[in-house]
């Protein structure tokens, strides 16, 4: 599972860090930290985490069974 924030779209809410904090981390305020290439064990808690965002800006990429990336959860809308 591949992830990525558009940090330009975050506007610090931390629904992410609460649902997910192995993969986010807020540094003060506004600063978002996180695993773009977290483990596949944590992909029930960023997809999650990527359907409260309240602006939308986790996306999400799975690898299918076939080794191929494809887009399995778009959230930057």
């Amino acid at each position: 599972m591949r992830l990525v924030v558009d940090l330009n779209r975050c506007q610090g809410y931390a629904q992410c860090a609460f649902l997910a904090p192995d993969v986010f981390t807020m540094h003060g305020d506004e600063a978002l930290m996180y695993d773009p290439q977290a483990d596949d064990s944590q992909r029930e808690h960023v997809r999650r985490a990527a359907d409260a965002c309240p602006v939308k800006a986790i996306t999400l990429d799975y690898a299918d069974l076939d080794g191929e990336e494809k887009a399995g959860a778009s959230r930057g809308d």
